[in-house]
Parts: structure tokens; sequence; C-alpha cells
């Protein structure tokens, strides 16, 4: 018999809290659907970030009922126990199992949602869901919908009004616990010592895969479940390719190694990138660029504070990238008749950072009612601004070309400023200098 591994209390409270915002109305949340190769082939599997926050549950084909105030308040679809599936594919704790040990109300088999379904929510006035996300369910749901709508008969209610569960759910985990805190920092403190390694690895001659096994071997054996991403290893000029993920090209002498990679742990993710000289000196032309990206980070990151506009953060990396652009003489002109025409974003294509946590790009509202959001305490996010010049711009100088840099660090909001969760991995030129290839 498995047993969970976390702590039910903390599910409970999550909707506990959740729960004073929907009196009256009901949560359905689904799990991920199961990713199934030909001949049966399955893909790891990853929960539902959000059916994960709420219960702590991880198998497939499961469905969650949260009505607060009602009873049973928490109801959960699951499998069924199957001992010979289990053979095949692993243990299952079936309905009885999921009230025992995850303490959930009442359990019902999947194959029962669409009967049990309409009675939980011909009781509530509005349900929250997440609809275009898993076509099944989606067509489950809309069965259920329909019965609900056939017993209200002819009281006028119809069908149930349908609210946007990623926002409720995503506003609950933008601010971290310290629980959530605990956990990300042990992500960001794995992922920043597996690019320490990756960094005393590298030299010219090893490939592009080598290194991206040498991140992952790191990531495992520090208690990390998987990483949080695909891995991003790009040499030379495949650094200029923002998501490049082929990884399967000889690390050379001369050239930059931009590595983007961050380990999960218990559903947290860090999110780092770094980029330093496969041969462990910078020649001059690639410092001049990577100093300048150096210099756009920290000043943002010391620019944070309770109360700054998200926004704020993205428009100071773009006129200070601009800048940049306009020394290093990759453009010329007006400064802000280039942002006017957004000319930058031919070397700096995107924006300066996301929201970081249970998914790297991690939910929560970037804007409410119209209007950019101010930071709070608590609130995790990447700081990563980057200079992308590809080796066949012939509008760029020479001595720039096939030259990409990327510096991304995972920041905290505190009472006053920041905590910098990603520092153990180096950023400064004399630090990574003296660390890649001493291994």
């Amino acid at each position: 018999m498995r047993k969970p591994i976390y702590d039910m209390s903390i599910f409970a409270e999550r909707r506990r809290k959740i729960g004073q915002e929907i009196q009256g109305g009901a949560l359905v949340v689904a799990a991920h659907p199961e990713l199934i190769r030909n001949h049966d082939v399955h893909f790891p599997y990853r929960q539902d970030s959000n059916l994960f926050y709420l219960t702590g549950w991880e198998e497939p084909d499961s469905i969650l009922i949260y009505r607060p105030g009602l009873k049973p308040e928490t109801v959960m679809f699951t499998r069924r126990k199957d001992v010979e599936r289990e053979t095949w594919d692993g243990f299952r704790y079936g309905p009885e199992g999921c009230e025992r040990e995850f303490k959930i109300e009442k359990c019902y088999p999947i194959d029962e949602f669409e009967k049990v379904a309409p009675q939980l929510l011909k009781e509530v006035d509005r349900v929250y869901y997440r609809q275009f996300k898993n076509k099944e369910v989606d067509e489950r749901m809309q069965t259920v919908l329909e019965t609900v709508k056939a017993l209200q008969g002819r009281t006028g209610y119809g069908l149930l009004t349908i609210h946007d569960a990623d926002t409720l759910i995503g506003e609950h985990r933008l601010v971290k616990s310290e629980y959530e805190l605990t956990q990300l920092r042990e992500a960001c403190e794995i992922s920043a010592q597996a690019h320490l390694a990756a960094m005393r690895f590298t030299r010219p001659g090893v490939n592009e895969r080598q290194v991206q096994a040498v991140l992952a071997h790191h990531f495992y054996m520090k208690g990390s479940a998987r990483e949080g991403y695909g891995f991003i290893v790009a040499s030379g000029n495949s650094a200029t390719t923002l998501h490049y993920n082929f990884n399967d090209q000889v690390c050379k002498d001369g050239d930059l190694l931009l590595i983007d990679a961050g380990a999960e742990y218990n559903y947290y993710t860090g999110d780092i990138t770094r980029t330093y000289p496969v041969n462990g000196k910078f020649t001059d032309e690639q410092a001049r660029v990577y100093e300048a990206v150096l210099k756009v980070q920290k000043a943002i990151i010391d620019f944070i504070k309770p109360g700054v506009v998200f926004k704020e953060l993205h428009d100071m990396g773009t006129s200070m990238l601009t800048d940049a652009m306009l020394e290093l003489g990759l453009l010329s002109g007006r400064k802000e008749d280039l942002i006017q025409a957004l000319a930058q974003k031919k070397y700096y294509p995107h924006g300066i950072g996301h929201w970081l946590g249970m998914d790297v790009h991690d939910s929560g509202l970037y804007f409410k009612k119209g209007e950019p959001r101010p930071l709070e305490a608590n609130m995790c996010f990447t700081v990563e601004p980057g200079l992308y010049i590809p080796a066949d711009d012939t509008s760029a100088p020479q001595k720039y070309r096939g030259i990409g840099i990327r510096i991304e660090d995972n920041i905290r909001v505190t009472s006053h400023g920041t905590e910098n969760m990603t520092t153990s991995v180096p950023k400064e030129i004399s630090d990574i200098e003296k660390v890649v290839g001493k291994n």
C-alpha cells in the first residue's frame, strides 16, 4: 500500500481559503489526461497543477468537485481499483483509498461522474471550471450541465453560470505561503547547483547533450522528480534561438553556451538561465554584450519592491536594452522612436520575466480589470533580459554576430525589496571564468 508523501492539511487549508470566495458555488477541477504513445508506451505522468494544489492527488482520470458549505464538501471521481491493470501500470488508490488517505469526504468511480455530478451541482448557483483544456472532460461536463438544467425543470434557473477556475485558483497560487516558498527555494537551489556542475563540466569538444545529462543527473540525485520544462542547451549561434531544444551539437572553442534549465521539486520549479564561454574565457566582444545584459538585470532586480507595477519592469527592460543596442551599434536613431516602432524586438523579442511556482510560467493575472497590478510580498517571478544577434544578421556589426545572451534569476518580493533564490550559480564574468571547465 502506497502512502501519500504530503501533509493533507496543506491541501485542506488551500480549499478552505478558496471556499471563502465561492460560497453557494462549486469548483470542478480535472486531472491532466494521460499521454500514451502507440503500442501502449506511457509517457511519464505529471498531475494538473490546480488539481494537485487542492488535493495532493497524482493519478489521471480524476475529477474534483468542491462545494464549500455543503455536505459533502469534497467529492472525487477516480479510477477503480483494478489488480490486473495495476500489474501493468502501477498502484491505484481507488475511491476507498482516496477517501482514506487523501481525506476526501466522498469518492466515486470516474465512470459514475455523469450520473452523480448532476445531483451535486443542482444544489449550487454557479460553477468554476476550466474549459478547453481537456476535450473529453469538457464533453462530460456538457452532459452534466444539461442534466442539471433538466433537473431544475421550469424553475427559471436554466444552465448554471460557468466562471473561469484558472483565474480563481491562479490568484491564490500567485502569492506564496511559507510552505510553498520552502519548496520553491529547494527547487531553485537544486537548479542552481546543477548549473554550477554544468559549468564545471563544460569545455571545448563536449556535446550539448552531455551537458544536459549533467544537469539531469544533478536534478534527480538531489530529489527532483523531473525537469520543470524542456532543457535548452544552446552553443554558438543556436543561443540566438529562444527555445532551441535540439541539444545535439558539439560545443566549440570560442563559442558561448546558453543553458536555460530548472528542476521541479514537490511540484515547484526553478527557472535559471546562464550564458558563458565554452573555453572559460570571454572575448572582448562577448564580454561587452554580456555586461550590457547583466547591467540591465541587476538594475531591474534592485528596483523591485512591493507597490512597483509589474509592467514597469517590462518597460524598464525595454528601455535599458534599447540603450544597450544603441551603444553596441545594433540600432541607430532616437530611442523613443525605435521603441515606438518595436525595433528593439529584433534583438530582444520577449518580456522581462514571468510568474514562477508550480508551473514555470505560473498562474496569476498580470492585469486586474485592465490595470497592471502592483507587486506584493511573496510573489515570485523570473527576471531574464537578453540580447540575441543571429550570425546571418548583416545589419549588425560583424564582431557581435552569433552572440546570444540571456541571464535569468528567480526572485521573491519581500516586504522591502527582493530575495534572489538563485544566487548560488555565478553570473559575474570574473566568477564565471573561475568555474568553467574546472571539474
